[in-house]
Formats: C-alpha cells, sequence, structure tokens
C-alpha cells in the first residue's frame, strides 16, 4: 500500500483512512470525481497528486470554500462548489457534471471547525453554544433555549444513544428559566454536574454534544439524501467511498449500500419475496466485505481517528445477478 500522507501537507488537518480512500478509488487519468465534503482539502490534494484528473469539491462551509482557493493555486484542476453535500445532484446537474468516476465523503466534523473555538463545537473551549456548519439557521444554543424538554429528550436520545437524555432535558428546562444557555461551557458543566463521570471514560457531555450538532446540521437526513445521489451519479465502474466516525452514520450508510449491492438478509426460503429476490439484477458491488478501520499507527497520530469505519462500492459495468455482484 503507498502512503500519502508523507507527500500531503494538512496544515494541522489530519484526513482519516487517507492511504486506504485513494488505495480503493486508484485515480484515473482523465477521470472526473467529487470530494463531497472537502473540509481541510486533503482528500483532493492526494487525489489530484496521483495523476492528471479533475476533482469538484463541495463544502458548506464559507471558510472551507475560502482555504480551498488556496489549493486551488498548486492544484489547477480543483474546482469548488459551496452547498450542502445533500444537494449533490442539483449541484452536479448546475455545473453540467453527468456522471462520475468516484465520490469521497468524509462524515466526520472538520478539525478546523472543531478546533475554531468561536464554532462552538467543541466543550474544550468557552465559547458561543453554535455549532452550524454553514453559519446560517438555528444555533444549538437555539436548540436548547427554545425545544420542549420532550423534543430535547428525543434529541439527546436518538441522535447521542445518550441513557440520562430525561435527566438532561430536564436539568436544562429548569435552569434556562433563570439563565438562558449561551456558551458551550453553560452546557458542558450543567451535564458534567448531573451525570455520574466515569474514570477513564469519556467526558460525560460528549453525546450531547453530539447529539445537539446532529440535530442543528440535520446530518443524517444528508446522509441519506447524499448517498441517495451519488449511487444516481457514479457512471460504470465508478465508486463511491464513504467514512462514517458513530454507529447512527455508518447504520445508515451500511443500509444504503447493502441495499445497492443487494447484500441483504436472506429470507426463508418458502417466503414468496425470496423468489424475486433470486431474479434480481444489481448494479453495484461491495469494495468492502467489512467496513476497513484505521491502523494503529494512524490512531497514534490522530486519536479522533479511532472510530472510523470506511465502506465502499462501485458500480457495475452492467446489471449483474447477485451471485456474480457480490
Amino acid at each position: 500500500m503507498i502512503n500519502y500522507y508523507s507527500s500531503i501537507q494538512t496544515d494541522g488537518h489530519f484526513p482519516v483512512m487517507l492511504n486506504e480512500m485513494i488505495n480503493i478509488l486508484q485515480p484515473k487519468k482523465d477521470a472526473i470525481y467529487i470530494d463531497a465534503t472537502f473540509g481541510g482539502g486533503s482528500y483532493s490534494k492526494a487525489i489530484l497528486s496521483t495523476t492528471k484528473c479533475k476533482v469538484w469539491g463541495i463544502d458548506r462551509d464559507p471558510d472551507a470554500i475560502k482555504r480551498g482557493k488556496e489549493i486551488i493555486k498548486d492544484f489547477p484542476s480543483l474546482s469548488l462548489l459551496q452547498g450542502d453535500f445533500a444537494q449533490l445532484e442539483k449541484l452536479a446537474n448546475e455545473n453540467n457534471i453527468q456522471s462520475l468516476d468516484g465520490i469521497v465523503i468524509d462524515l466526520g466534523v472538520s478539525s478546523f471547525q472543531l478546533d475554531e473555538a468561536e464554532r462552538g463545537f467543541s466543550f474544550r473551549f468557552d465559547a458561543p453554544l453554535d455549532m452550524r456548519m454553514s453559519k446560517s439557521g438555528k444555533t444549538a444554543a437555539d436548540l436548547v433555549n427554545q425545544l420542549s424538554e420532550t423534543e430535547l429528550t428525543n434529541i439527546f436520545w436518538y441522535y447521542g444513544e445518550e441513557r440520562f437524555s430525561r435527566r438532561i432535558a430536564r436539568s436544562i428546562v429548569k435552569n434556562r428559566k433563570n439563565t438562558p444557555f449561551k456558551t458551550t461551557y453553560q452546557l458542558a458543566n450543567l451535564i458534567n454536574r448531573i451525570i455520574p463521570s466515569k474514570k477513564n471514560k469519556i467526558n460525560p457531555a460528549t453525546r450531547s454534544f453530539q447529539a445537539l450538532r446532529i440535530a442543528v446540521n440535520d446530518e443524517l437526513t444528508q446522509i441519506k439524501q447524499a448517498m441517495t445521489s451519488a449511487l444516481k451519479l457514479l457512471r460504470p465502474d465508478g465508486k463511491l467511498i464513504v467514512i462514517s466516525f458513530h454507529s447512527l452514520e455508518d447504520r445508515i450508510v451500511k443500509e444504503i449500500m447493502n441495499q445497492a449491492t443487494g447484500n441483504l438478509a436472506s429470507p426463508s426460503r418458502h417466503h414468496p419475496s425470496s423468489l424475486s429476490l433470486q431474479s434480481s439484477s444489481f448494479l453495484y458491488q461491495s469494495l468492502t466485505h467489512k467496513p476497513l478501520r484505521p491502523t494503529e499507527n494512524e490512531i497514534l497520530r490522530n486519536p479522533r481517528s479511532r472510530s472510523a469505519k470506511l465502506r465502499a462500492i462501485k458500480r457495475c459495468l452492467k446489471l449483474e445477478s447477485r451471485s456474480i455482484c457480490l
């Protein structure tokens, strides 16, 4: 496996599973690719460094687009589009992109966003409780101060898988009557007071902050829309690579890819649906029987990568039967 880390300047941003992504994608000369979550541009730079090809970078964050304009100076075959990756098909149509040789989607929050205190993504800094990737729309503070106890409970439970969701929501509603929540420290300190902390475990506020970020940016809906569009845009032999970072994301990615490849649990041979399944044809082939995980060396270099999972599929050259396509 070729090591691409040494040739890609990260500027403090660590691209997750970069080697694995490139070795699966295998960029081709004159091919067209989309980096649907441009971020720091590391994936785009790696793709463009391998061969002469075209990359379109998409990001909803105006700061990412601004950083990307500097990268274009060294990689003129890079073009940037500001917008949600859920609008992938719309953005492609507007720019006369009819089909693609590959699409890469990194579902993690950009290190730049996590490390910029004023963005309010992390409780490591005392900053406005914001969490908006696009810098528009409702903030995390808006949700915390305006939603009902039931709505907050549901956010913490479903998006954060937080077992103390009711306790947290109840305390927020009680405390905001006198002092509205404005900063990350306010919320994190409240959660740390009411949830027992276990030694050597994650900070008690971690799951709640994840849940609010997902809700603010409507992330799970966007993943479904982006993957559906991506599958439509792939040309024969085109590849879709998705890197997820928590179980909610990975579950969606896995289900959509399994549906596309026909890699579904087989019903009983006596069930009527088994007849149609046996005769079905599938346009996509799985490239990762099991999700790839970061190496130990990568985790040591970048602890944020420890939960990453990479899944990939490609469009078949023609309709294939299930037995051939898998």
